[in-house]
């Protein structure tokens, strides 16, 4: 299957290739916008051949190795500095995608705004007095428009990332080790927000409790970078002061990465209560 790159009637170009599916936009003059859009197809074609060369290194955990592609590279740098906990480069590898398409869409390019957007994992480009209002997802067992951040150029963000417990055996495209139904992490890149919102993620847990069901990654996936760690693939009721707990051990992990600047903020959600960490300028929609 060979990449493909389409305009959608709303301006935006979608690109897609094998597993990688990117909906990106950009705003400026006419003719530097199809110039971006023309530089991001260009990029997006060796992305999946160059990953597929260095899958069994983006596989192991941290620390290790550094690989050889742009985008390994980028998946590499952002997960090294939460090499402490168990991760691997894959744990950042749509946040590294879109970071490097949105590098492409703007080498040499005059844009107001741009956005690339990853299957939910977002690099954004905000000249200044420019915003985005972007959604925010409280479960991806039921994604919808359920609260909205907005990001404005002075803020520093420049990525949004969100992980959670939708495994493939639950109908996502990645596996979580914790209870979250949704952590959305802002950042300064794309990258780094989405290895940040894996481990916190994977940190809102009840460890042992009979509610939440596992089995080993392997099993669901015999490629999986996770081996035989168990995953989460259900979960049943839990108390109030379960959820709370449960969150808390989330924030906490949340507020360590915050304090070492790796972090901007983040949101967290499990069974209907939210807890956030940081400045996050999150307004609940109507």
């Amino acid at each position: 299957m060979s990449a493909t790159a389409r305009m959608l009637p709303d301006g935006r170009l979608h690109l897609n290739h094998g597993p990688i599916d990117v909906v990106l936009r950009a705003w400026g003059d006419g003719a530097e916008v199809k110039r971006a859009y023309m530089q991001a197809a260009a990029a997006f074609r060796s992305i999946l051949p160059g990953l597929c060369r260095e899958l069994p290194l983006l596989r192991r955990p941290l620390p290790g190795p550094r690989p050889e592609g742009f985008v390994a590279r980028r998946m590499h740098a952002a997960a090294t500095p939460f090499a402490d906990r168990f991760i691997t480069p894959m744990a950042a590898v749509a946040g590294a995608v879109a970071d490097h398409l949105l590098a492409a869409m703007r080498d040499g390019r005059r844009l107001a705004r741009a956005f690339v957007n990853d299957g939910g994992d977002i690099a954004l480009h905000l000249e200044p007095d420019q915003s985005f209002r972007c959604g925010i997802v409280t479960d991806l067992m039921a994604p919808g428009l359920d609260a909205v951040a907005t990001i404005r150029a002075e803020d520093g963000i420049g990525g949004i990332a969100t992980s959670g417990r939708a495994a493939k055996g639950e109908g996502g495209r990645s596996f979580s080790l914790g209870i979250a139904d949704a952590v959305t992490v802002l950042a300064a890149d794309a990258a780094t927000a989405d290895a940040a919102a894996t481990l916190i993620a994977n940190a809102v847990d009840l460890p042992g409790h009979p509610a939440v069901a596992r089995v080993p990654a392997v099993s669901l996936d015999p490629d999986s970078d996770l081996g035989d760690r168990p995953v989460t693939v259900g979960l049943g009721a839990l108390k109030p002061i379960e959820i709370r707990h449960a969150l808390a051990a989330g924030v906490a992990e949340a507020e360590r990465f915050r304090s070492r600047g790796l972090i901007r903020a983040a949101i967290l959600h499990l069974a209907g209560a939210r807890a956030v960490c940081g400045p996050a300028p999150v307004a609940i929609a109507a």
